[in-house]
């Protein structure tokens, strides 16, 4: 059978598209397609499901309105999954305890899709993951789900890494240059004329789908190097007693430095995606070096602020108190998604410290779900030390006067992020 083109139907409304996942980024890629095209947004949570007929995102990232005048659908249902003729999978790819790639979301999703799978349909992936997986561990599930043979042109296959932030309303799924792979070039063209309809800064056709799975996966790799080398300074500045904030101002002032900084480095993709790459590497027989050292020095630096905040408290107090304020992996978001700063939470209480836990944005019931802790309902004070882990526009007015009130004499400020430097005047100073 000779491969099927598929973008004129989708575009006259005689085929629809699917998003299967409708986290973060299945959603807003849903809503984005159903501006122009029937779109079906399938989840296997029902509850999830229930929300967004509502107009609700349950990722609390999409606007109620962008939910109004769009020509969509929302299911947990198979036989409506069957409707569709061009398949996007969106689902997380998590690692296990031991930091080794979990397929089981997307082998689970490439099954599902695999039993809607009709010859002529589209399958593209968006979930990040190593080179080699959509056509070595994906394809063969939906093969076999199907009955159907990608050799044979009975279905494509495609990979368009997702790029959606967090959070981030500047750069959007329509202003982010999207990447494009195809198993053959006629589905390279058709799966670029259709992210074309919803990403105005346009497409990269990557000449493979290993290509564009790698594009992804280094996008990530290097900004957690870079992270690693921030981190691994300010753990040498700070033995010599100078601030790490300042040495990045004054050595910004020069054209090329990049002005990367310190921090815990969490969420869904920076702390993931490199094991995804060193698994492969290990799998082909290379160990990384570089890349296995920076994940070390992110994953430690949990670690290293509750011994910095322990060795201080316990100096100060019989009974200390900690606040920690933040408790999402970065500002102005609810997803708590791989959150270090909950490491650092665990260690201090493992020396029975009491730590509050307070977030603007973070839901009690998934922090306890995810972390087995409570958010604070109120901020109590009398604390020997304040981490502030993310700078939430909540947390942009504190003052001096606020750290005051709410501390004891001698208590340390912890500000992970560097924003209230200069500013702290009657409490201890610290930052990475």
């Amino acid at each position: 059978m000779s491969e099927a083109k598929i973008y004129d139907d989708l575009l006259s409304k005689k085929a629809k598209l699917a998003v299967i996942g409708l986290g973060y980024v299945g959603l807003p890629i849903a809503l984005e397609f159903a501006r122009k095209i029937s779109v079906i947004g399938f989840d296997i949570n029902a509850g999830r499901v229930a929300m967004m007929r509502n107009g609700i995102d349950p990722s609390k990232e999409v606007e109620a309105g962008e939910f109004i005048n769009r020509d969509i659908v929302f299911t947990d249902d198979v036989e409506v999954l069957k409707q569709a003729r061009f398949f996007i999978v969106a689902v997380p790819t998590p690692v296990d305890k031991y930091n080794v790639p979990d397929l089981k979301p997307l082998i689970g999703a490439s099954t599902t899709v695999g039993k809607a799978l009709k010859r002529g349909d589209y399958v593209v992936y968006e979930s990040t993951t190593y080179p080699g997986c959509t056509e070595e561990d994906c394809l063969p599930v939906l093969e076999k789900q199907s009955d159907l043979h990608f050799a044979s042109g009975d279905f494509s296959l495609g990979y368009s890494p997702e790029r959606i932030n967090p959070g981030d309303k500047k750069h959007t799924l329509r202003t982010v240059i999207k990447v494009v792979s195809g198993g053959t070039p006629l589905s390279a063209e058709e799966i670029a004329k259709t992210y074309r309809l919803v990403v105005d800064a346009g497409v990269h056709l990557a000449p493979s789908i290993k290509v564009a799975e790698a594009s992804k996966i280094i996008e990530n790799t290097q900004r957690d190097l870079n992270i690693a080398l921030m981190n691994e300074l300010s753990l040498i500045f700070d033995r010599m007693g100078i601030n790490t904030y300042d040495v990045i101002e004054a050595a910004g002032t020069k054209w090329n430095f990049l002005k990367f900084q310190p921090g815990l480095v969490g969420g869904h993709c920076i702390g993931i995606d490199p094991y995804y790459l060193t698994y492969k590497a290990a799998a082909l027989g290379y160990e990384s070096k570089v890349i296995a050292s920076s994940r070390y020095i992110n994953d430690d630096m949990a670690r290293y602020v509750a011994r910095r905040i322990i060795k201080h408290v316990l100096s100060v107090s019989n009974d200390p108190r900690v606040l920690v304020k933040g408790v999402t992996f970065k500002e102005n978001v609810s997803d708590i998604r791989n959150s270090r700063i909950v490491d650092t939470v665990k260690e201090l209480l493992s020396f029975s410290i009491k730590v509050d836990v307070e977030d603007p944005y973070a839901s009690d019931e998934e922090v306890h779900h995810e972390y087995g802790l409570h958010l604070a309902r109120e901020v109590s004070g009398n604390y020997d030390a304040v981490i502030i882990t993310v700078p939430h526009t909540q947390y942009k007015d504190l003052d001096d006067a606020y750290f005051t009130s709410i501390t004891r004499q001698g208590a340390l400020i912890a500000d992970l992020k560097g924003s209230y430097k200069n500013k702290i005047v009657n409490r201890k100073y610290w930052s990475l």
